[in-house]
């Protein structure tokens, strides 16, 4: 018996091409691999190493072409193109022909992209008459959305190991539908789902069988990266996060010398960056701190490097573990702040609060941790002016901006009694900006996201010294996409315009609002850089609002853009 897992391909504005390790399917080839030896496991990565091919706007999300109206080449450029990023649809089908597999597995990890998911299911019925199975987050959250489709016959809710082992058992002869934990059917043409069920214990799963790809399949910064997993679920309950529908409530995690076996064979095979994607990773952190301490004496010469893009909670964070995280190997934090007014906080069940924030930022700042911070833009409780705040906190500490537009996910608390269609299924990307409501326009969302890119922008200079930002913008710099920038700028504080610099010349952004990134500036005071130097940048944003406050100066055609050396 042949299986094929595949990750599909996506589709969408921009494509996130350092996280696309399909570890999910590779927990499942090992499970299958334990418990059913004799059953062939292929995982199909139609995601990655492909490229991408320019393809039209879906209808749902048309709207956005006032937003991304052209090819932005500015170093505050957002989005353009819509783009195919994988495998075509026609040679997957080609080459799982080839393949002739008996069943095959296509996974739905998001909402916004199950249309893919759905179109590669297809083209296998088109090819060969065999059972398709989906599994993923969105399949958990909304299994009728993917089992109603004619071309698929099996769905997977929640964890997938010991559902997939027990299908295939099934198929075999050996057991029946009806027992198989987790797993959606159709009886008739009536969609039945079996109760979820406990998955193998984690320290009992066996590590994930990578060996469908080579260590170089996916890097950072030159160097073979691999997921790993250390615990499942969340003890947290944000409202806007939808985790414990795949993965549960019960938070579990796995041993520490399981971790470190797992660890020690990902370096026997190559790999020097291992990238933990847990939903919670340092909650229990008394174990963190031994694993931390263990890494260090294993990698005394950080020979691996550690990262967690999935982000860290900087509640369970202190001074003691950013220390041993450091040593271990760890350089950079992605925290999740979410928002710095408390009241959000409260709203969205965070249990976070702003004092441990500024005192991990402080310290991992004097430890020499480069860091991002997260914060969701558009939460629909939230005001205009809680993200003006939230923003204008950041900016003036040493940590880049990483905002994101909130979407619903279907199944998230936040989203729990709304009748979510098919086009809210397709606009569920931060890129869609889909939320409005009375506090706030979708301008307002782009705005202050194109106003992070601003930020940090600035915070990026390696400035020797601190200065007055409207010191800068007549200055000559040596690199042309900095100068650019402060064209951009200066263009922006005389005429309370921000342009895009294409290959035709300066095109006017439209959408961009002036006056409300001249209030960002004047709440921020002054920004700091990466590099700890200081910006001020109320004199900068007092000549927006003027310009902005001033008669609207007509604009024709595009204009030249400014000749940079």
């Amino acid at each position: 018996m042949k299986v094929v897992l595949i990750q599909p391909p996506i589709q969408d504005f921009y494509d996130t091409d350092i996280r696309l390790q399909p570890i999910g399917l590779c927990y499942l080839k090992a499970a299958v691999k334990v418990y059913l030896p004799d059953v062939e496991v292929v995982i199909k990565d139609y995601h990655s190493g492909f490229g991408r091919r320019t393809v039209p706007l879906p209808k749902a999300l048309t709207y956005l072409t006032d937003y991304y109206p052209v090819s932005d080449k500015s170093p505050f450029s957002v989005f353009h193109q819509y783009y195919h990023y994988g495998q075509s649809f026609e040679a997957i089908a080609a080459e799982l022909a080839e393949l002739k597999p008996d069943l095959v597995g296509i996974s739905a990890l998001f909402t916004s992209y199950y249309r893919e998911a759905l179109e590669v299911a297809v083209r296998v019925k088109k090819h060969r008459a065999v059972p398709v199975v989906m599994g993923g987050s969105h399949v958990s959250a909304v299994p009728e959305s993917v089992l109603t489709h004619p071309c698929v016959d099996y769905v997977i809710r929640g964890e997938g190991e010991r559902p997939l082992v027990e299908l295939l058992r099934c198929l075999q002869g050996h057991q029946r539908l009806a027992d198989v934990p987790n797993l959606g059917y159709k009886h008739g043409q009536r969609p039945r789902f079996n109760a979820i069920e406990d998955n193998y214990a984690l320290d009992a799963l066996p590590f994930p069988e990578l060996n469908d790809f080579s260590p170089l399949s996916y890097t950072l910064a030159g160097k073979p990266l691999t997921f790993m997993i250390t615990s499942r679920s969340c003890p947290h309950k944000c409202s806007f996060c939808s985790v414990h529908t795949t993965f549960g409530t019960n938070y579990r995690r796995r041993s520490i010398d399981n971790v470190l076996a797992e660890i020690e064979l990902r370096y026997r095979q190559g790999y020097r960056v291992i990238d933990f994607e847990d939903d919670n990773l340092t909650f229990y952190k008394s174990q963190f701190k031994e694993l931390c301490r263990r890494l260090s004496k294993r990698f005394p010469g950080r020979e691996v490097e550690f990262v967690a893009m999935n982000g860290i909670s900087y509640l369970s964070l202190d001074d003691e573990l950013l220390e041993l995280m450091y040593r271990a190997g760890f350089s950079q934090l992605n925290l999740a702040l979410v928002s710095s007014d408390k009241s959000v906080r409260e709203t969205t069940k965070r249990p976070h609060t702003i004092e441990a924030y500024l005192q991990v930022v402080s310290r991992a700042f004097q430890l020499g941790f480069r860091m991002v911070s997260y914060q969701i833009l558009g939460l629909p409780q939230e005001s205009l002016a809680s993200m003006v705040q939230t923003l204008a906190f950041n900016a003036r500490l040493p940590v880049l901006l990483g905002a994101s537009p909130f979407y619903r996910t279907p199944d998230a608390p936040i989203a729990q009694g709304l009748a979510l269609d098919a086009q809210d299924y397709v606009r569920a990307r931060l890129t869609a900006m889909a939320i409005e409501t009375e506090s706030f326009t979708r301008a307002d969302i782009y705005t202050l996201f194109v106003t992070t890119r601003i930020v940090n922008f600035l915070k990026g200079l390696n400035l020797p010294d601190s200065t007055h930002l409207h010191k800068l913008v007549d200055q000559a710099w040596s690199d042309r996409h900095v100068q650019i920038g402060f064209v951009l700028l200066k263009r922006l504080a005389e005429e309370g315009i921000l342009y895009f610099w294409t290959t035709r010349g300066l095109v006017q952004n439209t959408k961009f609002n002036p006056g409300l990134f001249a209030r960002v500036l004047q709440e921020t005071g002054q920004i700091t850089c990466q590099n700890g130097r200081r910006m001020a940048v109320d004199t900068f944003a007092r000549a927006i609002r003027w310009r902005h406050m001033a008669p609207s100066i007509s604009v024709g055609p595009p204009q030249q853009a400014e000749e940079v050396s």
